[in-house]
């Protein structure tokens, strides 16, 4: 009788228990907090916060202007892009201030321009270096030339800083970043707006040294030539770096005989 009864006092238990109503809780973060939460958080900072005013300067109010021409009125949103952009050249980053400017003078919510700004890497939400140096990393610049982990270690030999930091004097940012489209001459390193290619370890440390004794004689008043973008190396652009393999003569081209003639499809038959 005893082990007929006892085994229903556990289903009796749980049917008594699942009666009891229960508080309905969920946690407010399901897990911990990722690494790559950053790139869409903004903490207030003394030097990023609302509070700090941001007004476009008269010059670039005219660029603004320039800026919605190009779309139709009903669409100016459309111009958040560019007008972020110029707003990050005239404050050096694009800080909370300037996203909310943005917000105001396209009359959108606010919430979305911090959605553009956050989605592409191109705007930098924290103050960055005098010269903001992104070396591609990807595949093609692994294997081209020397390869882009011996330009790592140089600009971090160099510089004192690895990739993610800024030099204490503020003059370089240094970041690792994806492909930049220059990959038939890699390694390459994109400098605020120019293209340095076909670089080597020596010649991207002659490079930075050339920028920071540049600013150093803007501020005296001086000027040192810094190395025109392109490739650093005897190539003028992208052509083979051994020999031309094709293209060796300039290519001939006479009207009379490559070009139709006025009237010239009406004479035309069409094939039986």
């Amino acid at each position: 009788m005893a082990s007929k009864f006892i085994p229903a006092v556990p289903r009796v238990g749980r049917q008594f228990f699942q009666r009891i109503p229960k508080t309905q809780c969920r946690p407010f973060s399901a897990g911990p907090q990722r690494y790559s939460d950053a790139l869409s958080v903004h903490r207030n900072s003394p030097s990023n916060n609302p509070s700090i005013p941001f007004k476009f300067t008269e010059q670039n109010l005219k660029l603004v202007d320039e800026i919605l021409k190009r779309y139709p009125p009903q669409y100016k949103k459309a111009a958040v892009m560019p007008i972020l952009d110029l707003g990050q050249r005239q404050h050096g980053y694009t800080s909370i201030s300037v996203m909310n400017e943005v917000a105001r003078m396209l009359e959108m919510p606010p919430m979305r321009v911090y959605e553009v700004a956050t989605f592409y890497t191109m705007y930098n939400r924290e103050p960055v270096g005098k010269y903001f140096v992104q070396l591609c990393t990807t595949t093609p610049c692994q294997l081209g030339g020397c390869g882009s982990t011996k330009i790592v270690e140089a600009i971090t030999e160099h510089l004192g800083i690895t990739p993610g930091h800024t030099t204490e004097d503020g003059l370089f940012t240094f970041i690792e970043v994806e492909c930049l489209g220059a990959c038939v001459n890699a390694p390459m390193v994109q400098i605020n707006d120019d293209y340095y290619e076909d670089l080597t370890p020596e010649s991207i440390k002659t490079l930075l040294t050339a920028f920071k004794e540049s600013s150093r004689a803007l501020e005296a008043g001086e000027t040192v030539k810094v190395p025109a973008p392109g490739p650093l190396s005897s190539r003028d652009s992208c052509e083979n770096s051994a020999e031309l393999t094709n293209l060796r003569e300039p290519p001939v081209f006479d009207p009379a005989t490559m070009m139709r003639k006025d009237g010239a499809l009406d004479q035309e038959q069409p094939a039986q």
